[in-house]
C-alpha cells in the first residue's frame, strides 16, 4: 500500500476577471512585480507557459532567505486551469504537483490552489502559510491593477 502525501486546498475569491488573474499568475512581467509568500521582492521570473515548458522563479523572504522554486507547466487551459509541477532547487529531490483553478464569479474570480504531493505535515504547514501570503499579494496586484 503506497503512503498518502500530505495535500493543502486554498480557496480565494479575487475582485478581477480570471483572465486578469491567470496573466498575473503566468506572465513573467507580472510575476516579478508581486511573487512571494512576503513583503521581500521577486528577483526573476521566467515562464513558457505550454504544456512542458518550464518556470524558474527566484524571491527573497524579508529575513534575507532567497527561494528558488520551479518546475514543468503539465496542463494550462487560459484564464480557467494551470497545472504546474513544483520543485524547490534546495530540495532537488522532491517533486509535488501545484494546481489553480479560477471560476468565474459574480465580481471575480474564485481561485482554489492545489498543492499535492508534499513530502511531509511539516512541509504542508510551511506552505499552507507561504501560498496563503502569495495569494494575498496576488489579490492586492490584480485588485490595484483593475
Amino acid at each position: 500500500m503506497t503512503k498518502q502525501l500530505p495535500s493543502l486546498t486554498l480557496v480565494r475569491r479575487i475582485k478581477a476577471s480570471p483572465a486578469k488573474v491567470f496573466a498575473a499568475l503566468t506572465q513573467p512581467e507580472q510575476m516579478i512585480q508581486w511573487w512571494g509568500p512576503d513583503a521581500g521582492p521577486t528577483l526573476s521570473a521566467e515562464a513558457d507557459v505550454r504544456p512542458g515548458g518550464r518556470f524558474n522563479i527566484v524571491f527573497q523572504l524579508t529575513n534575507g532567505d532567497v527561494h528558488n522554486p520551479t518546475g514543468v507547466y503539465k496542463e494550462v487551459i487560459p484564464g480557467k486551469k494551470l497545472v504546474l509541477t513544483w520543485q524547490w532547487r534546495e530540495m532537488p529531490e522532491h517533486e509535488s504537483l501545484v494546481t489553480f483553478l479560477l471560476e468565474p464569479i459574480d465580481g471575480g474570480t474564485e481561485l482554489t490552489l492545489i498543492h499535492e504531493q508534499l513530502p511531509d505535515e511539516e512541509t504542508r504547514k510551511s506552505h499552507v502559510a507561504g501560498w496563503n501570503g502569495l495569494l494575498d499579494k496576488l489579490e492586492a496586484f490584480v485588485g490595484d491593477a483593475a
